[in-house]
């Protein structure tokens, strides 16, 4: 697994991966950037959502859970001082699923945080995340 980030100018620098996609990263005005990208930090919480999304669609289809609409959402506190570091992660999954299937659901995420995304074990190491389950 390989990334090259190059500057693109202010604050802003495109991530390529060693497959070829590429992302801006960047920050908000008031930081000195120009809002072209997201933050390195929002990126992290992005990638978190996807990893673990990634896990619950995977087991949910496996499972033969119906739902069409599904969203993670993730809130992030950090430290006052330098280097600033989350303190805790609250993941909130919201998904069109039925009543009857929460229980698959709550597995399938319970699988994701416990056992199968990389990213939220990594995260976990340094602070808390917790998950809430909705069902929209």
């Amino acid at each position: 697994m390989k990334t090259v980030t190059k500057w693109a100018g202010g604050m802003a620098f495109d991530a390529t991966a060693d497959t070829g996609q590429t992302v801006r990263i960047d920050t908000t005005v008031e930081g000195g950037g120009t809002a072209s990208g997201m933050n390195p930090k929002k990126m992290l919480l992005g990638a978190l959502n996807g990893c673990s999304g990634m896990d619950v669609v995977e087991i949910l289809k496996k499972m033969k859970v119906a739902f069409s609409k599904f969203e993670i959402v993730a809130e992030a506190e950090q430290t006052e001082d330098h280097p600033k570091t989350f303190t805790f992660i609250k993941m909130t999954y919201r998904i069109d699923a039925s009543p009857e299937d929460l229980d698959k659901v709550k597995r399938a995420v319970d699988l994701s945080q416990e056992k199968y995304c990389g990213i939220s074990a990594m995260l976990a190491k340094h602070c808390n995340i917790s998950h809430t389950i909705e069902l929209i």
